[in-house]
C-alpha cells in the first residue's frame, strides 16, 4: 500500500496545493485551459508577459516547428496592464485559480510602473518579473543577459512593490554564468527563481532562402531544451540551495517534471505541451503523483534538489 503524496510546495511566502503550473505565455490568462479542467486544480496559473501599454507584437509568421520544439516570435502581444487588470485578474480570481502575474518591461521604469499598478491588487500569489526581454536603453540587450541590469529591474521592483508579494526572477540561459546571475538578483531582493525561458534560436527556410520567422530569432521551447533547463536548474540549485525554483523547459510528462524537482526545482511549469493536449498539465500532475510514491516519497518537498544527495 502507497501512502498518499502531499504535494503542496511554496514559492516565497506563497502557498500552492501543488507544484504544477502553467508556462507563462503558452495559455495567455487561462481562459483557453479552464474549458478543459477547473484552473484551480493546478498549483496557479502564470500569466502571459504584461507591459504598461498594449502591444501588437512581432511579424508574422510567428512560429516554426523544430525537431522535438517548435520557435515562437509573439513579441509579447497583449492588452496592457490597465486592461489586463480590470479583465483578466477579476475572471481567473472568479475561477479561484491561484495567479502569478507576469510582467515585462523595455526599461528598469516600466517595470517599476508595472510593479506599483499590481500593488493594489489583492488576490495574487506572486509577481513573476520577466527580464529575458530586449532592453531598449541598452542596444537591445536582455535585462537577464547583463547582471547589473538585471539587478536594477528586480530593486525597482522590490522596493515599489513592497515586501510582501513574492518576486519570482525568470532568468535567460542564453548566459556564460547563469549562477552568478541568479545570485545578483536574489541579493536585490527575488524570492525566487523561474529557469529557464526559451533558448534563442532560428529557422532559415529553404524556399525562399531567408528566416522563417518574421523577427527572424525566436525562442525555442518543447523537450529539446528540456536537458538544458535540467542543467541550468541544477547548477542554480547547487549555488542557491536556499532560494525556491520555478522550473521549466520542455515538461510534458510527470517523468520530466519529476527530473527537474530532483534537479532542483520547487515547482514545474508546463508551456508547449499543453499546444497538443490542453489537459497536459493534469496528466502530468496525476503521472507525477504516482512517481513519487511509487519511490518511497511522502511529500514532494522531499524529492527537490533529490540528485544533490551525496554529490
Amino acid at each position: 500500500m502507497t501512502l498518499p503524496v502531499d504535494l503542496s510546495t511554496t514559492l516565497g511566502n506563497a502557498w500552492f496545493p501543488t507544484p504544477i503550473f502553467t508556462a507563462s505565455g503558452c495559455a495567455s490568462s487561462g481562459r483557453e485551459l479552464a474549458q478543459f479542467f477547473p484552473l484551480n486544480d493546478i498549483g496557479a496559473v502564470v500569466t502571459k508577459s504584461v507591459m504598461n501599454k498594449p502591444r501588437h507584437g512581432r511579424p508574422t509568421p510567428r512560429m516554426a516547428e523544430t525537431p522535438s520544439g517548435m520557435l515562437n516570435s509573439i513579441g509579447l502581444q497583449g492588452p496592457g496592464i490597465d486592461a489586463f487588470l480590470a479583465k483578466d485578474v477579476p475572471w481567473l480570481l472568479e475561477q479561484k485559480a491561484r495567479v502569478i502575474v507576469s510582467i515585462a518591461g523595455e526599461t528598469v521604469e516600466e517595470y517599476s510602473t508595472l510593479a506599483r499598478k499590481l500593488r493594489s491588487v489583492s488576490g495574487i500569489s506572486a509577481v513573476e518579473v520577466n527580464i529575458s526581454c530586449p532592453n531598449v536603453e541598452n542596444r537591445g540587450m536582455v535585462f537577464a543577459c547583463d547582471p547589473d541590469a538585471s539587478r536594477r529591474v528586480i530593486d525597482g521592483v522590490r522596493k515599489t512593490i513592497g515586501g510582501d508579494l513574492p518576486i519570482i526572477a525568470k532568468l535567460s540561459p542564453d548566459v556564460t554564468d547563469l549562477p552568478a546571475i541568479a545570485r545578483g538578483v536574489v541579493e536585490a531582493g527575488a524570492d525566487a527563481l523561474a529557469l529557464i525561458n526559451t533558448v534563442l534560436g532560428m529557422v532559415i527556410n529553404i524556399d525562399s532562402m531567408r528566416p522563417h520567422l518574421g523577427g527572424k530569432t525566436g525562442g525555442l521551447s518543447g523537450p529539446a531544451i528540456r536537458p538544458v533547463a535540467v542543467r541550468a536548474i541544477y547548477q542554480v540549485h547547487a549555488a542557491l540551495p536556499k532560494v525556491p525554483i520555478l522550473g521549466m523547459g520542455g515538461v510534458s510528462s510527470g517523468r520530466d517534471a519529476l527530473e527537474l524537482i530532483l534537479a532542483g526545482a520547487s515547482g514545474v511549469s508546463v508551456g508547449t505541451a499543453s499546444f497538443g493536449n490542453p489537459t497536459a498539465l493534469i496528466k502530468i500532475q496525476n503521472e507525477l503523483r504516482d512517481l513519487l510514491a511509487a519511490r518511497g516519497f511522502t511529500t514532494m518537498q522531499q524529492a527537490v534538489g533529490f540528485a544533490h544527495r551525496d554529490v
